[in-house]
């Protein structure tokens, strides 16, 4: 040990300088030695320094690296793109997210938004759907889309040779569609085969039933996947309406990350984005007329072959712009999630998940906040067994729970392309930091009581009917 320690100590006084050595070595008991000379410092350290003393940097422009850029067409159609260095990234991805989802479908058409994004890939005048398949497959890319309910996307992840290629696909495949009456009689099947699984998946029905009970009469409460009388009645017409309603330049935004130049891509939209509506209408002027309104409810469904009991509590929670929303996120962190298969119970830095692993109260349980435009489902998820008794407790006392909670939210990834459609604009890293580092334990509590305690709340339960009786 003592050769070690004396060979780290040779070491340790090649390596600082003749000052600092010196102060190091005066708090050891044993006599100095003789000073040597200071080593030549190797080149490469230098090659970024300067002998000048200079004042200490801002480098509050890191945080916003890479630099997002934005450009609003005459469309309407906002382009936003975060360009990575060449040496860094030989990839790139790039996507259209519209302000158009579930919530805005007219009345009886519930499940047009999902299933127009199924037949936009089957076609349009200069592309087969199997032409488009090869040639997405031989350049080694990825074409995909979602719906949610309050927005839909198709994007693509492309080399950065190919980025021009994407942008014309994205185009033509949103303008151009065909909607062959084949190919939407085989999407009926595949979309009603969907919903079969989906039904068998419980997590998926229980949020699903809790959105229409939270939601009583709108259509927000109704499921993204539509009625199956809905799927079976849709037409092309429906499809055709739907784009030329809600897929205008003024809800639309096309982002692109990676290796690619803003104003390439400014100019590749520009060009090939030419025939959306340019209707003014903005998502929020369609909310506000016709706002959600969150119900406290209660539903229950006896199933005989299930041996745990499902359930979901709900609140009211907030919209992506209300200022409740960090405040909301934290609490979300702070109960956090927890699996039994994954057995990390005893080390989580959540109260809720301890308590639940140790105790062995529940299978799983997962905390949930869910944000929209004009409001907000907060609450917790969980699989217990009949014996089992999930007690929820949100404490707010210790700054080290409350900070474990800032520190999570930190690590989530805020794309800048939904911050786009929710916030209308980019939130730097500096801000949001700020707005998390600002909810502190009393912030927290405060939220709680507005949004939590004593507050209408909406329930749902999937169990054995002889679970009946311990609900009561």
């Amino acid at each position: 040990m003592a050769f070690s320690f004396s060979r780290f100590r040779r070491k340790l006084d090649a390596a600082l300088s003749s000052a600092v050595r010196a102060r190091y070595l005066s708090l050891s008991a044993r006599p100095s030695l003789p000073e040597e000379p200071a080593p030549a410092p190797d080149p490469r350290f230098l090659r970024y320094s300067s002998p000048d003393a200079r004042p200490l940097l801002d480098h509050s422009p890191f945080l916003r690296f890479p630099q997002v850029r934005l450009t609003t067409l005459p469309s309407g159609i906002r382009v936003v793109t975060q360009s990575a260095p060449t040496s860094a990234s030989h990839t790139a991805s790039i996507g259209v997210w519209i302000d158009a989802g579930s919530r805005f479908e007219a009345p009886g058409t519930n499940g047009t938004a999902h299933f127009l994004e199924h037949m936009i890939f089957k076609g349009t005048r200069r592309r087969t759907a199997r032409s488009l398949e090869e040639e997405i497959e031989n350049m080694g890319a990825r074409l995909n889309a979602y719906t949610s309910r309050e927005q839909t996307t198709f994007f693509a992840d492309v080399q950065s040779k190919d980025v021009a290629v994407a942008v014309d696909v994205l185009a033509d495949i949103l303008q151009n569609s065909k909607f062959p009456d084949h190919a939407i009689k085989r999407e009926r099947g595949v979309i009603l085969r969907e919903m079969e699984e989906v039904q068998g998946q419980v997590e998926e029905v229980i949020f699903d039933h809790l959105h229409s009970a939270a939601f009583q009469g709108h259509p927000l409460g109704d499921t993204i996947l539509g009625p199956e009388e809905n799927i079976r009645g849709i037409s092309r017409v429906d499809l055709q309406q739907y784009i030329s309603t809600h897929y205008t330049g003024h809800r639309m935004v096309v982002s692109a990350a990676g290796a690619v130049k803003h104003d390439e891509i400014v100019n590749m939209v520009g060009r090939l984005f030419t025939n959306f509506s340019t209707d003014p209408t903005t998502a929020d002027q369609l909310v506000n007329a016709n706002p959600a309104v969150f119900t406290g409810s209660e539903v229950r469904v006896q199933d005989e072959g299930m041996p745990f009991a499902h359930f979901a509590i709900a609140f009211k929670g907030s919209s992506w712009t209300d200022p409740n929303s960090i405040p909301l996120m934290v609490i979300q962190s702070l109960l956090g999630s927890w699996n039994k298969s994954i057995g990390v119970g005893n080390c989580s830095g959540s109260q809720l998940a301890r308590r639940v692993g140790t105790d062995d109260l529940a299978e799983n349980i997962m905390a949930f906040n869910t944000n929209y435009r004009d409001i907000g489902l907060f609450g917790v998820y969980s699989i217990a067994s009949l014996k089992s008794v999930l007690l929820l407790h949100i404490d707010g006392s210790t700054a080290v729970s409350e900070n474990n909670g800032r520190q999570n939210i930190k690590k989530d990834h805020f794309h800048h392309h939904v911050q786009m459609l929710t916030y209308g604009r980019v939130l730097p890293f500096v801000e949001l930091f700020a707005r998390i580092d600002a909810v502190d334990a009393a912030a927290i509590m405060e939220t709680a009581r507005n949004f939590i305690i004593n507050k209408a709340m909406r329930l749902f339960c999937s169990f054995k009917s002889y679970i009946a009786t311990h609900l009561k």
